[in-house]
């Protein structure tokens, strides 16, 4: 298969995949309140933690792997099998701790459910994996567009009922089983599923710093909501999972999807010894190009997309979302150098910088979780520019790109972001940051962002423009 196929069959796969997230998202919010969902989230970043090691990279082995034996496919097999069943009773024995640390009962229900999808989750990951080394993206996008529609029925479904933030536990689980189901239905993998000790070794060793790298960036990202959940209330904690869910929608809309093609993409092309410095170049500028116009059109109407997503409930995120896509946009960089640094090999590199990423974001949430959601979301800001210039520092040294190549495609971005908040700035200017009037306004800005955007593509050359361009003459 083609990488832009595997692009497209990606891309149709989130964006169908993030239209039944939002819808669900939308209902979901009206349905239970910022405590609930602030309870559901801080459990979620506890359990993240535990997820990290779920199949200690074993599916990443699994694809990248040069010359792939039936011994080395039981390895991966045995390690994810074994620990997915820990792991499962393992949240088990943490979830009255946990419900007591918080003083929260809610927890404990939340936690037993995961347990189960703990269990069975290695029944998915692993075919998941040999497909994904297949580069069989429409099968990939079919089973996880089955599992979309399950988690956004069960969610409304047991939310309306009055299950409250279990409802969110038992979408994820029921997902899961969804997706199990799907992939004997549609895929029918002829893989070995007997289990086997030997290469399990081989597996840990390449998984260990990957899963310790993956640790270091769920604490990263969920300190926040832990420390908000502690040191305040889980009100605190739910407005800003709401903003963060806002800012992070650029990751299901394109980082996702290019993550899915690009590990296995540069994996290849390590092995077959292309250049992939121009190749990280032409990704960076893509990427870019896409991020900088989102985030800065997120800062400006952070007002009316919360409004119009979640509801007037949701005020108070607001302010914390406008900060936390600027972070984002500083942070993009980073998020482009990690999957190719580990196609080469980085694990050991990557870990470190990881480690100290981790390091400065946990510094900016002490000090700004004990202030108010708007000081900590700016100085996630200061975090994320440092981490960027140490991912870059590494990118260039093992990706071999020339700096000059890199500030050509940022600017061609740049010009793109500026382009596109245009037309919004300056209704905000008139209209109000917190105009009553949200479906004018918002209709405004985006119509005028969009053309900003796609002016601003053309006369720059940009390479989303020429994306496009093959994408209609195909």
């Amino acid at each position: 298969m083609s990488t832009r196929k595997a692009l497209a069959l990606s891309f149709l796969d989130r964006y169908s995949g993030l239209i039944l997230h939002t819808v669900s998202a939308m209902v979901v919010a009206r349905l239970l309140t910022p405590a609930e969902l602030g309870v559901y989230s801080v459990t979620m970043v506890l359990l993240g933690f535990i997820a990290t090691f779920r199949d200690m990279g074993a599916g990443q082995y699994l694809v990248q792997q040069k010359e792939l034996t039936e011994e080395r496919i039981r390895a991966t097999w045995s390690v994810q099998l074994g620990l997915g069943l820990a792991l499962a009773l393992l949240v088990l024995a943490a979830a009255v701790p946990t419900a007591s640390f918080y003083n929260e009962p809610r927890m404990l229900e939340i936690m037993a459910v995961l347990a189960l999808n703990f269990a069975i989750t290695p029944f998915l990951a692993f075919p998941y994996a040999w497909l994904t080394r297949e580069m069989r993206f429409g099968t990939i996008a079919a089973l996880r567009f089955t599992g979309s529609v399950v988690h956004a029925g069960t969610a409304i479904g047991f939310a309306w009922i009055g299950y409250g933030p279990v409802s969110l536990a038992w979408a994820n689980t029921l997902t899961t089983v969804s997706g199990i189901l799907a992939v004997w239905i549609l895929a029918r993998p002829n893989m070995p599923w007997k289990t086997s000790l030997r290469g399990v070794s081989e597996v840990v060793s390449f998984g260990g710093q990957l899963t310790l790298t993956s640790l270091m960036n769920t604490l990263a990202s969920g300190a926040p909501e832990l420390f908000l959940g502690k040191m305040q209330s889980m009100v605190e904690a739910g407005y800003f999972s709401r903003a963060q869910g806002l800012v992070s929608m650029f990751q299901h809309l394109v980082m996702d999807a290019v993550n899915a093609v690009a590990l296995p993409y540069f994996a290849r092309q390590s092995r077959e010894a292309h250049d992939l410095g121009s190749t990280f170049i032409i990704a960076m500028e893509l990427v870019t190009g896409l991020a900088w116009p989102f985030f800065i059109g997120i800062a400006i109407l952070a007002h009316p997309a919360i409004a119009i997503l979640y509801g007037n409930q949701w005020g108070e995120a607001v302010d914390p979302a406008r900060w936390l896509a600027l972070s984002c946009a500083i942070g993009i960089p980073s998020s482009v150098c990690y999957t190719p640094l580990v196609a080469v090999g980085a694990a050991n590199e990557t870990l470190k910088i990881a480690f100290v990423g981790t390091v400065l974001v946990l510094v900016a949430t002490l000090l700004g979780a004990a202030a108010d959601l708007v000081i900590l979301s700016q100085l996630l800001g200061v975090a994320a520019a440092l981490s960027a210039v140490l991912w870059l520092r590494l990118a260039k040294r093992r990706l071999e790109f020339s700096a000059a190549a890199l500030w050509r495609c940022w600017f061609k971005s740049l010009v793109l972001a500026v382009a596109t908040a245009a037309v919004p700035l300056a209704v905000v200017t008139e209209m109000g940051w917190r105009s009553p009037q949200i479906i004018l306004s918002t209709s405004i800005a985006a119509v005028g962002g969009a053309l900003g955007f796609l002016l601003a593509a053309w006369l720059t050359k940009h390479q989303v423009w020429i994306e496009f361009c093959k994408l209609i003459r195909r």
